[in-house]
């Protein structure tokens, strides 16, 4: 999210033996469900959710290992959710820009839990339109831009965050299953507001990573399970607006030695995907900066990433498939309230990347989709805008047509469909 400089008025592990293992991912396969995972003390969680090996609450619970799946893949296809799976298996994840929730959204949030006949705040009419491609999706991951206060408030926005933790619920509720937490607004309430934050999103059962309680927990992996694959994700920012951290473990910081160095140890515990997240760039711009050129590239020369994606531009940015790499540079807004100045923080991207297991056990991105949004108000929701028009007209006919045109030439500057890269039309999918 945006600097300090006042220029954002519209915004801002025991073990399976080998057999056992190869039971477990039938028959989670099977169901659907997620992966089963030894924890260290032997005992084996029950399916159904994502598995972090980062430290818990207090620094407890660190670093379980996760043995990798045998070296040659079953037989049988596990095509995971979306399109069909051109290997022997499969898993998607999906990802979304900044959540930037401002005072109108709040105030619309008021608005959506009194026409329930309730109280409160109910932020999930807003993000309902993103469920579609989250189901879609085997694993879903948002970035929770800023921290959040109490229940009660009282609220701020820009400059110095403290927002409404109503909007954790209503992204767990939508299906979201993890979400990362570094960007230049996370110690924005201090040291309390980043507690407040992690507190909340273990509360809601979502992961985290970027922001930490304890230099233990900082330590950890966040390793997303699937039945197909476990996927780790690695996220750093650019910087704090000026800001000091309590202590510097608390936010990890853009350096590309120091997130390759995360990936390896990911990789020693038996992660197949290894996902880099940056929330760097120059807001409102559609060219990815130096920086994030310099790190995204140096992410992918090291062959330890499988994929690298960004926000905190406040702007849609480029795709580009780099020496077989991919890089989503700027996912721009995942929701945010309009800008009377600029028509690019009112827009989007949401992306699905499919990963597939080869014959020799490598996973490599099979699939790269994408569908552009808007925000629309009166009353405020996330729109997508992309040519099947799952939701029907967003800002009407005009608007949509322009908002898509404009973000399909941004993404494909660099030369994206060449490679692969396509727009996700999700009604078009089995």
């Amino acid at each position: 999210m945006g600097t300090a400089s006042g220029r954002e008025p519209g915004r801002c592990r025991g073990t399976f033996t080998a057999l056992a293992l190869t039971v477990a991912l039938f028959v989670t396969g099977v169901l659907g469900g997620c992966g089963l995972v030894a924890k260290q003390d032997g005992s084996t969680p029950p399916p159904g959710g994502p598995v972090s090996t980062g430290a818990g609450p207090g620094g407890q619970d660190t670093e379980r290992s996760v043995q990798a799946s045998p070296a040659t893949p079953t037989p049988t296809t596990t095509p995971g959710k979306g399109p069909a799976c051109p290997a022997l298996r499969c898993t998607s994840v999906l990802v979304t820009g900044d959540m930037l929730v401002h005072a109108q959204l709040w105030q619309q949030a008021q608005q959506d839990a009194a026409a329930a006949g309730n109280s409160g705040l109910d932020f999930r009419p807003l993000l309902e339109g993103q469920r579609r491609y989250i189901t879609s999706s085997d694993v879903a991951i948002c970035h929770q831009e800023t921290p959040v206060g109490r229940a009660e408030g009282p609220f701020s926005a820009y400059p110095s965050f403290n927002v409404p933790p109503q909007i954790i619920t209503a992204t767990k509720e939508v299906g979201y299953q993890a979400c990362t937490t570094g960007s230049n607004h996370t110690i924005d309430r201090g040291t309390d507001g980043l507690l407040r934050t992690l507190d909340r999103l273990d509360g809601a059962g979502l992961k985290h990573t970027g922001s930490y309680r304890t230099e233990l927990e900082s330590q950890g992996i966040l390793i997303m399970q699937t039945a197909a694959a476990k996927v780790a994700i690695i996220e750093a920012t650019y910087g704090l607006n000026g800001l000091v951290p309590e202590h510097p473990w608390q936010v990890d910081m853009l350096d590309a030695p120091a997130m390759i160095a995360k990936a390896e140890k990911a990789r020693a515990l038996g992660v197949d995907i290894v996902l880099a997240a940056m929330h760097a760039g120059d807001e409102y711009s559609n060219e990815p900066n130096s920086q994030q050129r310099e790190v995204a590239h140096a992410l992918a020369d090291s062959g330890q990433f499988n994929l690298v994606y960004g926000h905190h531009t406040h702007s849609v940015l480029p795709i580009e498939n780099y020496n077989g790499t991919w890089i989503v540079y700027g996912l721009g807004n995942g929701i945010t309230e309009l800008s009377p100045w600029y028509v690019v923080n009112n827009e989007g991207l949401l992306v699905r990347v499919q990963f597939g297991q080869d014959a020799a056990g490598r996973w490599s991105a099979t699939d790269l989709a994408w569908a552009p949004s808007v925000i629309v108000r009166d009353p405020y929701r996330w729109c997508s805008v992309a040519a099947d028009a799952p939701q029907g007209p967003c800002a009407g006919p005009t608007a949509d047509a322009a908002a898509r045109k404009r973000t399909l030439g941004v993404v494909e500057s660099l030369g994206a469909p060449a490679p692969g890269a396509h727009e996700l039309l999700i009604t078009k999918e089995p």
